[in-house]
């Protein structure tokens, strides 16, 4: 529970990180990183993703019923 309470206050979090919140393999969230599908920004060797990024993210496919744009 302390790693998760610290993980909340952070404005950034790993891949594997974003990957654990939304459910997907580490691989998985690497890839739709790479083709832009989820939000990220690299710091030096850090590869992040903005916390406010994800949510607006999964508050987008809500609003779309979890249907993607094909």
């Amino acid at each position: 529970i302390g790693e998760f309470m610290t993980n909340q206050n952070r404005i950034t979090l790993t891949v594997t990180e974003a990957a654990n919140l939304l459910g997907i393999s580490r691989n998985l969230c690497y890839e739709a990183v790479s083709k832009g599908e989820i939000p990220s920004l690299r710091l030096g060797n850090r590869l992040l993703v903005p916390r406010v990024a994800l949510e607006q993210l999964m508050t987008a496919a809500i609003r779309k019923g979890g249907k993607n744009d094909e």
